[in-house]
Formats: C-alpha cells, structure tokens, sequence
C-alpha cells in the first residue's frame, strides 16, 4: 500500500490509459456502431447491398480505394449528408486508413438517424493485409 501512496502519480497515468483504451469502442457501442472485419464486409457488400463510404481526404482516395465505394471525407461529412439520404435503408460502411476516421463519421451518421452503420475494422490497410482489390 505503501507503494500505491508514494508512486500515485503512476496509478493515475494508468488510470487515464485505461479510460483512453476504453472510451473509443465504448462510444462507439453506446452510438450503435459495429466494427465489422473485412470479410464481413465483403459479405455484406455481396449479400445487403451495402454501400462503403471512404472518409480519407481525396489524395489519399486516390491513391487505392475499395472498388465501388465513394469519397466523402470527414472534414466534409457535415455539409454533404444529403448525397448519402438515399441510402439511409442501405448498410453503410465506413471505410478510412485505419478506421480511427471512419469511427467519428460512423457516429456523426448515427446521430443524423443512419440506421445500419458499421466501421472497417483496420480500414483500408486490412483490407490490402487481406488482398482484396483496391482501384485508383
């Protein structure tokens, strides 16, 4: 106990990992958004017509995306709702670098009343690890 009172400085910075570690897929699961693996992902392109939408800046985009997917990066995600209103019955997927992006337009999209959103878990790098086809 001892060491607790003399090292409290340490538990505290453990404390505020932990809560950091933690708070992400929290928020996310509070916000109903999934993480979905990339072969779920292929699934659920192929069988429920979902549709992924890439939040990387247009660069980025343009240097290898999932085929068939659109761009609309975060930074614009606010001002261009309307081009995804028709698909609000569709599955999206959220797609960016590593998914850390695709996790904060998942939720702005759950609170304008997106019903089926999910993230790629590990983005666009999971799905190169997993040799899918990327286009430019």
């Amino acid at each position: 106990m001892q060491f607790v009172i003399h090292n409290w400085y340490l538990f505290v910075a453990l404390a505020v990992v932990l809560v950091l570690l933690v708070a992400a897929p929290l928020n996310q699961a509070l916000h109903g958004v999934k993480s979905v693996p990339v072969g779920q992902a292929v699934r659920m392109v192929n069988h429920e017509s979902a549709l992924i939408v890439d939040v990387r800046e247009p660069d980025e985009f343009r240097s290898g995306h999932i085929p068939n997917s659109i761009n609309i990066p975060l930074s614009a995600l606010g001002g261009r709702l309307g081009e995804l209103e028709k698909f609000k019955s569709r599955p999206l997927i959220i797609s960016c670098r590593t998914s850390q992006r695709s996790a904060k337009a998942a939720m702005a999209l759950r609170k304008h009343d997106f019903q089926s959103v999910h993230v790629l878990a590990g983005g666009i790098l999971a799905w190169q690890g997993e040799n899918l086809p990327t286009q430019k």
